[in-house]
């Protein structure tokens, strides 16, 4: 027979508030609620590390896109040595 064992979390007031309307919707505790979720997402990451493979929620995958799409700032110390490069410095 397999023992149960517990675990506990720290939340701020609004993590816990958005956790218990997210269980009220399923009609489940809050740790119930909590467990399901978070052993599926477990799951998901444990089965994508064995692939080899990077999982990402659709927003996830936004901001990355966006992140690799996005020019970026160049600090001085960049623009010096980019200058440097060219010989015009």
């Amino acid at each position: 027979m397999q023992k149960n064992s517990s675990l506990m979390v720290r939340l701020d007031a609004e993590s816990k508030a958005i956790l218990t309307a997210a269980a009220e919707l399923r009609q489940v505790s809050v740790s119930d609620y909590v467990r399901s979720v978070m052993v599926q997402q477990a799951s998901r990451e444990l089965a994508a590390a064995e692939s080899q493979t990077i999982a990402m929620t659709p927003d996830e995958q936004m901001e990355f896109w966006n992140a690799l799409t996005k020019t970026p700032k160049l600090t001085a110390s960049q623009k010096d040595l980019g200058a440097i490069m060219r010989g015009e410095m």
